[in-house]
């Protein structure tokens, strides 16, 4: 992982979890200083011991907190082997970071690893692969076989690099994540199918009118739409955060772009079957899969520019996407 990360001399680095402080040692030998946030209170009386009366601590800044929960100070490398169980959160909430770094190393269970770095057209391709990839190029490494370690994990690891974009791109997170969520309720049904779905459609209805209430208008009188965040923004004097809903990990709650898809669920392929409030909402839906041709497509077809040309159609159709948390891993 040292090799990999390629530090400078001049670099400081971050480390997430350094335990016993194998890894942490081995980065102050080639940076010029090292953040290590730490959580349980053991292993930070354990690394204070270990360098105590060495050079090395006065490099050391050791934040003991959880790190899920702090302010992120500037660092120009991230190293970690990072707890599997907070793989998600953690890795948004890096890409999420104001100051760009250069990138991160991070060594993760082997299938969440392949899941972030995973291709449209691939099995393990979802919502994870999507959503890093739009903020960062993602690269696997190497694998680690659960051999390497004393006590064995229960599955292998691999070495991932992360690189964020620069600059980020031009698009709110949260009205991503929503289309893209919905896209992969069902990631192998034709887009067709999935916004045809009469829980979508009530979806999307139910915005479309609180976005034009937002903006002090009905749904029929075609005033232009402010998205939620900013009017809530605008209100309190508070900046929005167009990353939040990335911050929360897989399974942690239910969001307003949440539904259940179930095969009843479906309208008659004509809008027949719709009640007449719906209607309307089902005609953008047409134009915007028309114009763009991705009725039959699959969102586990989709790259980046397939999502944003779709995400910008429905934008100028009056349709936006705003949800309030992340239930999903895909």
């Amino acid at each position: 992982m040292i090799e990999k990360a390629a530090i400078k001399g001049t670099d400081t680095v971050l480390e997430i979890g350094p335990g016993t402080g194998n890894l942490t040692i081995k980065l102050l030998e080639s940076a010029k200083r090292v953040i290590a946030c730490e959580h349980d209170p053991r292993m930070v009386v354990e690394l204070q011991k270990r360098l105590h009366g060495t050079e090395m601590l006065h490099r050391l800044t050791l934040i003991h907190s959880d790190f899920l929960k702090i302010e992120l100070p500037f660092f120009n490398l991230c190293v970690a082997n990072i707890p599997y169980q907070i793989s998600s959160a953690l890795v948004f909430k890096l890409l999420a970071h104001p100051h760009k770094f250069r990138c991160a190393i991070l060594m993760v269970q082997r299938e969440f690893a392949m899941r972030l770095c995973a291709k449209p057209g691939d099995e393990l391709y979802c919502r994870l692969s999507v959503n890093t990839q739009l903020l960062a190029k993602s690269d696997h490494l190497m694998k680690v076989s659960k051999n390497s370690f004393r006590p064995p994990p229960k599955v292998d690891s691999s070495v991932v690099r992360l690189e964020p974009r620069n600059p980020a791109p031009q698009v709110n997170f949260i009205e991503w994540d929503g289309l893209v969520r919905l896209c992969f309720n069902r990631k192998n049904r034709t887009l067709g199918a999935i916004f045809h779905t009469k829980s979508v459609l009530k979806l999307l209805a139910e915005n479309l009118k609180t976005q034009r209430a937002l903006a002090g208008g009905t749904v029929a009188d075609g005033m232009p739409l402010l998205p939620p965040p900013v009017a809530a923004a605008a209100a309190t004097g508070a900046r929005p955060n167009p990353f939040a809903s990335a911050l929360a990990p897989p399974l942690a709650g239910a969001s307003s772009m949440d539904v259940e898809l179930d095969e009843d669920d479906d309208d008659d392929g004509g809008g027949g079957g719709l009640k007449a409030d719906l209607l309307p909402v089902r005609a953008l839906v047409d134009e915007v899969l028309a114009a763009t041709g991705f009725a039959e497509q699959r969102a586990s077809k989709m790259d980046l520019d397939d999502f944003m040309a779709l995400l910008a159609r429905f934008n100028a159709a009056g349709i936006h996407f705003y949800g309030t948390g992340i239930e999903s891993g895909d």
